[in-house]
């Protein structure tokens, strides 16, 4: 590959936190301008971490990142920062845009017809979906006019409607992308390739072709490896028993013995390192409240949106212990809003049944205390602390020992879905709200996250526009917003 051909080139290089938490090691890999890839891998393994090295927010430690000369970078965050939820879409703009000022509207205009989004301009950011902020997180990323764009979990929160015009969107872009996601079908529909950065290596691997193809190469390549050290294992037992019969002949035959005692080392020394694969959470169970009689909710009225301002809407909604209801609607109808609200048991349309404890995911994990650390997010919940049991239950969410003591705050988005799961299982709810639960998790996690769900005994209220999940979980019941 020709060098003016390439948009970015990683050689050997090495990465890790003050904290001694290693990202990348001796990492290598080159992208050509115009390329579109996934960048794949386990929670936490540092995929964001990568991104914020090529967009030189970070040095590596060792080695070099080579950035084609004068090509530009822009990122499409996962969210808003909090800092900026109290800007008006304007000002939002505003902070990313590098032309003249006098030019800052047209430019506005040109990225929300490029995200299919119309919104007021004097609204503050805190106002919007979550849905109509990933699309503004996109288009702060376009507003940049980069030559290398990096996606950061792009569909989250995005209704039907919006992935497919961010499908559509591209298919067309012509310009060099680097997009996280957990998504597999949305990825296979427009990338050429895959990186993959290995959680347990640390090291990046390159592939040709859509996720699907990573699998099988990946699952081939662990079953050449397992043969090749089944076949050392055979002839190390056959050698070692050979070795032992001529070692008690005596005479010249301890040198054959000796002889084969290097061989044995030395087939020790060839045995490969077999891939280790993602780990997946363990199955797991959320306990339900049971200590109640009735029903559990009960909504006779919501305040929806209509060309961006609240409309009351009358329903007729009764939840029982073992029922789910659906909330569905476009992005910006009000679906996050009346879940917080029916979290805070703070809405004149609805009532819960006193008692009753209320399990609340939100999208954007603004539930958990960022500056708390993992062990204390998890016992505070529980009803009786025990520090056993909420090792237990963190394990079975892959938050390892070493990661009880980190802040919230500083643990990847997916990482911090798992906590809110776990918190989930330690709380013993009798009414669980989910807004956008696969929203950062991984979609090997997915199947058992919604076979929990399926399973939980009490009442549940979820937001979620992923098909798949809401076929597993099983739906009871529907509330269209939008109708």
């Amino acid at each position: 590959m020709a060098k003016n051909d390439v948009a970015i080139r990683f050689s050997d290089v090495n990465f890790e936190y003050d904290n001694g938490k290693v990202i990348l090691d001796e990492a290598s890999f080159s992208l050509r301008k115009g390329l579109k890839v996934a960048l794949m891998g386990q929670n936490g393994a540092g995929k964001t971490s990568l991104f914020n090295l090529i967009m030189e927010k970070t040095k590596p430690t060792t080695g070099h990142i080579y950035i084609d000369d004068g090509q530009t970078v822009a990122c499409a965050q996962q969210v808003i920062p909090r800092e900026q939820m109290t800007l008006t879409l304007k000002e939002f703009f505003a902070i990313y845009f590098t032309g003249e000022d006098y030019d800052l509207d047209r430019n506005i205009e040109e990225v929300m017809k490029a995200v299919n989004l119309v919104l007021p301009e004097d609204k503050l950011l805190s106002a919007f979906s979550g849905g109509q902020q990933a699309r503004l997180l996109l288009a702060s990323a376009l507003i940049q006019d980069p030559d290398i764009l990096l996606l950061d979990e792009p569909t989250n929160n995005l209704d039907d409607d919006g992935v497919g015009h961010l499908l559509t969107f591209l298919m067309m872009y012509e310009k060099t992308c680097v997009v996280i996601s957990h998504d597999a079908d949305f990825l296979n529909m427009f990338t050429d390739g895959v990186l993959y950065l290995d959680i347990f290596t640390h090291k990046i691997e390159q592939y040709v072709g859509d996720y699907y193809v990573v699998v099988e190469d990946i699952k081939a390549q662990i079953e050449r490896e397992n043969m090749k050290n089944a076949q050392f294992a055979k002839k190390i037992k056959d050698n070692k028993e050979k070795m032992n019969y001529f070692a008690n002949k005596g005479g010249k035959m301890r040198l054959v013995a000796k002889k084969m005692r290097d061989e044995i080392e030395q087939m020790e020394a060839d045995k490969v390192d077999v891939r280790q694969e993602d780990k997946t959470i363990r199955d797991f169970t959320i306990p339900a409240q049971s200590d109640f009689v009735g029903n559990v909710i009960t909504i006779t009225s919501v305040n929806v949106m209509k060309d961006h301002e609240p409309t009351e809407k009358q329903v007729n909604v009764i939840l029982r212990k073992r029922e789910h209801l659906l909330l569905k609607g476009p992005n910006g109808i009000g679906k996050t809003t009346l879940l917080e609200r029916l979290a805070e048991n703070n809405t004149d349309g609805a009532t819960i049944l006193n008692e009753v404890r209320v399990g609340y995911y939100r999208q954007d994990f603004s539930t958990l205390n960022f500056d708390d650390t993992v062990f204390n997010a998890l016992i505070n919940v529980m009803q009786i602390e025990s520090e056993e049991k909420m090792r237990s239950v963190a394990s079975m969410f892959l938050l390892s020992r070493d990661v009880m003591d980190a802040k919230i705050g500083s643990l990847s988005e997916g990482q911090k879905g798992l906590v809110a799961f776990a918190q989930l299982v330690l709380l013993e709810p009798g009414l669980l709200i989910l807004d956008e639960p696969t929203n950062h998790i991984n979609f090997r996690h997915i199947p058992i996250i919604a076979k929990a769900l399926r399973e939980y005994e009490g009442a549940m209220i979820v937001v979620s526009h992923v098909q798949s999940f809401l076929d597993q979980i099983g739906i009871s019941e529907e509330l269209d917003l939008g109708k």
